[in-house]
Protein backbone atom coordinates (compact mmCIF):
# COMPACT_ATOMS: atom_id res chain seq x y z
CA UNK A 1 0.00 0.00 0.00
CA UNK A 2 1.01 3.14 -1.47
CA UNK A 3 3.16 2.56 -3.90
CA UNK A 4 2.46 1.93 -0.72
CA UNK A 5 6.21 2.64 -2.78
CA UNK A 6 7.58 2.54 -0.48
CA UNK A 7 7.37 4.35 -1.42
CA UNK A 8 7.86 4.65 -1.09
CA UNK A 9 9.93 6.87 -0.70
CA UNK A 10 11.46 9.86 -2.20
CA UNK A 11 13.77 12.12 -0.25
CA UNK A 12 15.65 13.53 2.78
CA UNK A 13 18.52 13.32 1.40
CA UNK A 14 20.51 16.61 0.33
CA UNK A 15 23.13 16.44 3.32
CA UNK A 16 24.28 13.20 5.00
CA UNK A 17 25.85 15.06 8.37
CA UNK A 18 25.74 12.40 11.33
CA UNK A 19 25.25 9.62 8.55
CA UNK A 20 26.61 6.54 9.97
CA UNK A 21 30.18 5.89 8.33
CA UNK A 22 29.98 2.72 6.17
CA UNK A 23 26.88 5.53 4.20
CA UNK A 24 29.11 8.57 4.23
CA UNK A 25 29.40 8.95 0.48
CA UNK A 26 26.34 11.80 -0.12
CA UNK A 27 23.00 10.73 -2.51
CA UNK A 28 24.14 11.50 -5.97
CA UNK A 29 21.34 13.20 -8.33
CA UNK A 30 20.17 10.10 -11.23
CA UNK A 31 18.03 7.77 -12.14
CA UNK A 32 17.60 5.41 -9.36
CA UNK A 33 15.67 1.45 -9.81
CA UNK A 34 14.23 -0.03 -6.70
CA UNK A 35 16.55 -2.98 -5.29
CA UNK A 36 13.69 -5.35 -4.88
CA UNK A 37 15.25 -7.88 -2.52
CA UNK A 38 16.21 -5.25 0.04
CA UNK A 39 12.87 -3.41 -0.06
CA UNK A 40 9.72 -4.29 1.77
CA UNK A 41 6.02 -2.22 2.33
CA UNK A 42 5.01 -3.93 5.51
CA UNK A 43 1.66 -2.53 7.02
CA UNK A 44 -0.35 -3.10 9.99
CA UNK A 45 -3.53 -3.35 11.64
CA UNK A 46 -5.37 -3.38 15.10
CA UNK A 47 -6.68 -7.37 15.30
CA UNK A 48 -10.20 -7.09 17.12
CA UNK A 49 -8.69 -5.04 19.64
CA UNK A 50 -6.58 -7.48 20.79
CA UNK A 51 -2.92 -7.72 19.17
CA UNK A 52 -1.41 -5.59 16.37
CA UNK A 53 -1.18 -8.09 13.24
CA UNK A 54 1.28 -7.22 10.40
CA UNK A 55 2.29 -8.66 6.78
CA UNK A 56 3.97 -7.34 4.23
CA UNK A 57 4.64 -6.53 0.32
CA UNK A 58 7.66 -7.62 -1.62
CA UNK A 59 9.03 -7.44 -5.34
CA UNK A 60 8.35 -3.47 -5.33
CA UNK A 61 9.36 -2.30 -8.37
CA UNK A 62 9.98 1.80 -9.51
CA UNK A 63 11.93 4.62 -10.48
CA UNK A 64 13.27 7.07 -8.31
CA UNK A 65 14.33 10.52 -9.97
CA UNK A 66 16.69 12.17 -7.50
CA UNK A 67 18.20 15.72 -7.21
CA UNK A 68 20.17 15.72 -4.37
CA UNK A 69 20.68 19.39 -4.92
CA UNK A 70 16.89 20.42 -4.94
CA UNK A 71 15.21 17.57 -3.24
CA UNK A 72 11.65 19.24 -4.22
CA UNK A 73 12.09 18.04 -7.76
CA UNK A 74 12.56 14.77 -7.30
CA UNK A 75 9.78 11.94 -8.19
CA UNK A 76 9.08 8.57 -7.59
CA UNK A 77 7.04 6.30 -9.04
CA UNK A 78 6.73 2.85 -7.57
CA UNK A 79 4.29 -0.06 -8.61
CA UNK A 80 3.69 -3.36 -5.40
CA UNK A 81 2.41 -6.72 -7.02
CA UNK A 82 -0.74 -7.07 -4.40
CA UNK A 83 -0.06 -11.33 -4.79
CA UNK A 84 3.18 -10.70 -3.06
CA UNK A 85 1.51 -9.90 -0.09
CA UNK A 86 2.46 -12.43 2.97
CA UNK A 87 1.17 -13.04 6.48
CA UNK A 88 1.81 -15.44 9.09
CA UNK A 89 -1.40 -17.38 7.96
CA UNK A 90 -1.41 -19.28 4.93
CA UNK A 91 -5.15 -18.93 4.68
CA UNK A 92 -5.33 -14.93 5.39
CA UNK A 93 -2.82 -15.11 3.27
CA UNK A 94 -4.99 -16.35 0.21
CA UNK A 95 -8.05 -14.50 1.77
CA UNK A 96 -6.32 -11.33 1.43
CA UNK A 97 -5.73 -11.91 -2.79
CA UNK A 98 -9.37 -13.01 -3.10
CA UNK A 99 -12.01 -10.21 -4.77
CA UNK A 100 -13.29 -9.38 -0.98
CA UNK A 101 -10.26 -7.92 -0.23
CA UNK A 102 -7.41 -7.25 -2.48
CA UNK A 103 -8.53 -8.53 -5.51
CA UNK A 104 -5.14 -9.60 -7.09
CA UNK A 105 -6.62 -11.36 -10.49
CA UNK A 106 -8.64 -8.32 -11.20
CA UNK A 107 -6.23 -5.72 -9.90
CA UNK A 108 -2.80 -6.97 -9.92
CA UNK A 109 -0.63 -3.66 -8.82
CA UNK A 110 -0.64 -0.67 -6.79
CA UNK A 111 1.07 2.11 -7.33
CA UNK A 112 2.28 5.47 -5.74
CA UNK A 113 3.26 7.86 -7.79
CA UNK A 114 4.74 11.42 -5.75
CA UNK A 115 3.04 14.56 -6.83
CA UNK A 116 5.51 16.43 -4.13
CA UNK A 117 8.09 16.15 -2.08
CA UNK A 118 9.17 19.10 0.73
CA UNK A 119 12.24 18.71 2.80
CA UNK A 120 11.72 19.31 6.24
CA UNK A 121 14.92 18.92 7.07
CA UNK A 122 18.52 17.42 6.26
CA UNK A 123 17.66 13.71 6.54
CA UNK A 124 13.86 13.57 6.52
CA UNK A 125 11.09 14.98 3.72
CA UNK A 126 7.35 14.59 3.30
CA UNK A 127 6.27 13.26 0.09
CA UNK A 128 2.62 13.63 -0.84
CA UNK A 129 1.24 11.04 -4.08
CA UNK A 130 -0.91 9.35 -5.83
CA UNK A 131 -2.09 6.15 -4.35
CA UNK A 132 -3.72 3.48 -6.33
CA UNK A 133 -5.54 0.63 -4.81
CA UNK A 134 -7.94 -1.97 -6.20
CA UNK A 135 -8.21 0.56 -9.11
CA UNK A 136 -9.23 3.46 -6.68
CA UNK A 137 -6.56 6.54 -6.30
CA UNK A 138 -6.13 8.71 -3.60
CA UNK A 139 -3.74 11.28 -2.09
CA UNK A 140 -1.82 9.99 0.56
CA UNK A 141 1.45 11.20 2.17
CA UNK A 142 4.72 9.65 3.40
CA UNK A 143 7.18 10.57 6.30
CA UNK A 144 10.30 9.79 4.45
CA UNK A 145 13.80 9.73 6.19
CA UNK A 146 16.75 9.26 4.93
CA UNK A 147 19.27 6.03 6.21
CA UNK A 148 22.23 6.34 4.20
CA UNK A 149 23.91 6.15 0.72
CA UNK A 150 27.31 4.41 -0.71
CA UNK A 151 28.31 1.65 -2.83
CA UNK A 152 26.98 -1.54 -1.90
CA UNK A 153 30.24 -3.98 -1.62
CA UNK A 154 27.84 -6.70 -2.78
CA UNK A 155 26.94 -5.61 -6.48
CA UNK A 156 29.34 -2.28 -6.24
CA UNK A 157 26.40 -0.65 -7.17
CA UNK A 158 25.65 2.83 -5.66
CA UNK A 159 22.95 2.98 -3.69
CA UNK A 160 20.52 5.25 -1.61
CA UNK A 161 18.43 3.96 0.98
CA UNK A 162 15.65 5.38 2.94
CA UNK A 163 12.30 4.46 5.25
CA UNK A 164 9.25 5.78 5.01
CA UNK A 165 5.84 6.11 7.23
CA UNK A 166 2.13 6.86 6.90
CA UNK A 167 -1.62 5.45 7.65
CA UNK A 168 -4.28 5.05 5.24
CA UNK A 169 -7.69 4.15 5.33
CA UNK A 170 -8.46 0.99 3.85
CA UNK A 171 -11.58 1.64 3.58
CA UNK A 172 -11.35 4.49 1.20
CA UNK A 173 -9.57 1.68 -1.40
CA UNK A 174 -12.95 -0.73 -1.12
CA UNK A 175 -10.54 -2.74 1.07
CA UNK A 176 -13.52 -2.68 3.93
CA UNK A 177 -14.03 -6.13 5.01
CA UNK A 178 -14.88 -6.55 9.11
CA UNK A 179 -13.93 -2.93 9.48
CA UNK A 180 -14.02 -1.99 12.64
CA UNK A 181 -13.45 -5.17 14.24
CA UNK A 182 -9.98 -5.18 12.20
CA UNK A 183 -8.94 -1.74 11.71
CA UNK A 184 -9.97 0.89 9.00
CA UNK A 185 -5.75 2.64 9.71
CA UNK A 186 -3.49 0.52 8.29
CA UNK A 187 -0.16 1.75 9.44
CA UNK A 188 2.89 1.75 6.79
CA UNK A 189 6.31 0.45 7.30
CA UNK A 190 8.64 0.52 3.94
CA UNK A 191 12.15 0.02 3.51
CA UNK A 192 13.28 0.91 0.32
CA UNK A 193 16.73 0.63 -1.40
CA UNK A 194 17.17 2.31 -4.39
CA UNK A 195 20.46 1.47 -7.03
CA UNK A 196 21.94 4.11 -9.45
CA UNK A 197 21.11 3.16 -12.81
CA UNK A 198 24.08 3.99 -15.88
Amino acid sequence: MKRLFLAAASLSFGLVAGAPAFAAPAPQSGVYAIEPTHTQVVFSVLHFGFTTYTGLFSNVSGTLHLNAATPAESSLNVTIPVSSVQTTSDVLTGELKADDWFDAAKYPDATFVSTSVRQTDPHDAIVTGTLTIRGISKPETLAVHFIGAGVNPMDKKFTVGFEATGTIKRSDFGVSKYVPYVSDAVELHIAGAFEKQG
